[in-house]
């Protein structure tokens, strides 16, 4: 499916993915045949070659000195930054074209590792794979939004034909959710005191609107108002302990 993308013409830098698109080997080659960039989670167990022999990618971890060690963000959350400490290590050194590393994050509360394998034709700093790590909770969300909204996972798959079919809508109906809001947003940024509009909002909106009388529609949309004003009360006062916890 991704060779598929890139050879229609989609433009991209960087693939992401858990751990079982970080175990096939495959992939990975095909990925850096083409010049795309990669992070790939992967499991504690997997083994990569480093200067110091083939380790597991927990054994590299633990080698690595305290002051490498930084706390970035993989991206803002409902509650905050995503704050975790990144290390990452040079992998495959022998290998032709390009740079590969394996990054590692871990939980600052609990102490918890994650692995990926990384690779980019260009060299990149630790900031760049972090980010790239971090849009694949976008892309999970997306999914979870699709589930939750649209029915996306409500199909009871008994032939491919329908299960494609009801995959499209579902698709169609959450990107026109995602028009709407980001069509609404844009135009007049958030008013100070509430969050902008989402595509949760725009789904309850849109289904009260059109089951209610048109009386309704400005107490309808007071409510709305009342909830992005709650909402954005609550995501102030989470930033606001991170920032105090942070400190």
């Amino acid at each position: 499916m991704i060779g598929r993308a890139l050879d229609a013409g989609v433009q991209a830098q960087w693939v992401a993915g858990d751990e079982v698109y970080g175990a096939d080997p495959h992939l990975r080659k095909n990925l850096e045949q083409r010049g795309i960039g990669y992070v790939l989670a992967i499991g504690c167990d997997r083994r990569v070659s480093t200067p110091a022999g083939v380790l597991r990618a927990d054994g590299v971890a633990a080698r690595l000195p305290e002051h490498v060690w930084q706390r970035l963000s993989a991206g803002a959350g409902a509650k905050g930054n995503r704050y975790y400490d990144w290390a990452f290590a040079d992998i495959d050194t022998d290998e032709p074209d390009g740079h590969r590393w394996l990054l590692i994050r871990r939980h600052r509360t609990t102490g918890e590792l994650a692995f990926y394998r990384c690779y980019s034709p260009q060299l990149v700093p630790l900031r760049m794979l972090v980010q790239v790590a971090g849009r694949r909770w976008t892309v999970e969300e997306s999914f979870q939004t699709g589930k939750g909204l649209t029915g996306l996972d409500q199909h009871q798959v008994r032939r491919w034909t329908s299960w494609h079919r009801w995959t499209v809508m579902a698709m169609f109906a959450h990107a026109f959710l995602a028009v709407v809001a980001s069509t609404e947003r844009n135009p007049e940024p958030a008013t100070a005191g509430w969050i902008s509009l989402t595509c949760n909002e725009i789904h309850h909106l849109f289904t009260t609107l059109i089951s209610r009388p048109v009386l309704d529609v400005a107490h309808r949309i007071r409510c709305s108002r009342w909830r992005r004003r709650h909402q954005y009360r609550a995501q102030q006062g989470h930033y606001q302990r991170q920032s105090t916890h942070e400190a």
